[in-house]
């Protein structure tokens, strides 16, 4: 049976714990930040005024009506969890994560806020600023992997060591990142749960993109359930695969500048365009959409 993973938290505490070790290069520094590092447990005392927030802060929304709630739980009960900070200066200090409870603090009138105080570079605020964003509820599964994908480019990291640091199975962490190979379209739709992540999985069985719109269309359309996207991408590929041949004498039939004219439309059109041409030079080219509405979006595109 394999061993459990470890859960977020415990992820960023052992990133915390790690940059501790790292203190001791900073032993000639004054007396009076080396009693702020001799025990990183101690919670401290800080004046909201003296601290900035995490220039490396990925989440730029703060839902207004939560923080007044939180505001309003702090006003009663305080700030239960203290906020982590580094000092950057004499008397000043900046985020490292919190930055919620942070402004929550300020409207309910305190003025300071208990906090833990680390040592860490700009890499680690923003690996733990990253990570901290993926444990919130109400992340999409293309914002998590767009999390995934900075922890990744920004920090340096690998795909197991990603997948050690929030906790999830490294096939979990690839799931969320191949969700990026999507159209923008069907990602949009996937942000706005218009779709869910199964059925984005479902469509990323097809590898051309023209063909996971049309089915994400299709899916919106009709309502389909994820296993009726399996099914249907199934049968796409079956259809394309016993067609082979014809398909293969109809793209031969265009030449390069014209399949990328067709490739042009349809990409700017977000949907299945075909062009077929005699041997006059004569032709017509066929534009697909799946509702009114569709067609509306595809008419405001031609005109504009």
């Amino acid at each position: 049976m394999s061993q459990k993973k470890p859960d977020l938290g415990k992820g960023i505490r052992a990133l915390l714990q790690s940059m501790e070790s790292e203190t001791s290069v900073e032993i000639n520094e004054k007396k009076s930040a080396q009693q702020e590092t001799q025990n990183n447990d101690a919670v401290n005392h800080i004046a909201l005024d003296t601290i900035e927030v995490n220039p490396f802060q990925p989440r730029a929304d703060f839902d207004e009506t939560a923080l007044k709630e939180l505001a309003d739980s702090i006003k009663i009960h305080g700030v239960v969890q203290p906020i982590t900070v580094r000092k950057v200066g004499t008397n000043k200090y900046q985020l490292i994560s919190g930055e919620r409870r942070t402004r929550a603090s300020k409207l309910a009138g305190l003025k300071e806020i208990p906090a833990y105080v680390r040592a860490a570079n700009d890499q680690e605020m923003l690996e733990i600023a990253l990570i901290e964003n993926i444990q919130r509820e109400d992340l999409n599964a293309i914002e998590v992997a767009i999390h995934f994908r900075r922890l990744l480019d920004e920090c340096n990291l690998t795909h197991e060591t990603l997948a050690d640091r929030v906790g999830k199975d490294r096939s979990t962490v690839t799931n969320f990142l191949r969700l990026l190979k999507l159209p923008p379209e069907v990602q949009r739709g996937l942000k706005e749960k218009k779709i869910s992540m199964g059925h984005a999985r479902a469509i990323l069985a097809l590898e051309d993109p023209i063909a996971q719109i049309d089915i994400y269309k299709e899916t919106i359309t009709r309502n389909l359930s994820v296993r009726d996207v399996e099914l249907l991408a199934r049968d796409y590929r079956g259809k394309k695969q016993s067609s082979g041949s014809n398909t293969t004498k109809k793209s031969t039939s265009l030449s390069f500048e014209l399949k990328k004219v067709q490739d042009s439309l349809a990409s700017h059109l977000a949907t299945r365009v075909q062009i077929k041409k005699d041997k006059q030079g004569k032709g017509e080219i066929t534009i697909s959409f799946f509702s009114d509405d569709d067609l509306m979006r595809i008419k405001d595109i031609i005109e504009d």
